[in-house]
């Protein structure tokens, strides 16, 4: 449950709160989410599909904690779209240590699926 949780807000502070603001995570030293997807040379609408994925996957870890069908299919998709951004970092040759969430999240839905 508690790493559901971890990863539920975490993927929510990220997209909801913290979208519009640098990081020392964000691939090519983008600014903002925008920039990010730009930098990967995704299209321009892939930020609001992957984000809203994301948000709808973290929502469902959280909503998971009082109704269990949701927590498989939400770790599953949460696990995939963070090994499409440790991809995308590795596509923009990104330093190692910018990956560090996204490979972080996906070993954490892994453990939630496992567990």
């Amino acid at each position: 449950m508690a790493l559901q949780i971890v990863a539920g807000l975490g993927i929510l502070n990220v997209w909801l709160l913290r979208r519009d603001r640098p990081t020392p995570y964000r691939g090519k030293s983008a600014a903002n989410m925008k920039e990010e997807f730009e930098a990967y040379g995704l299209p321009a609408g892939a930020v609001w599909l992957v984000g809203g994925f994301k948000i709808l996957f973290a929502l469902g870890l959280l909503v998971g904690l009082f109704v269990p069908a949701l927590v498989v299919p939400s770790a599953a998709g949460l696990g995939l779209l963070m090994l499409g951004a440790f991809a995308m970092h590795m596509k923009v040759n990104d330093p190692l240590q910018r990956s560090v969430p996204a490979l972080t999240l996906l070993v954490i839905c892994i453990l939630i699926l496992v567990l």
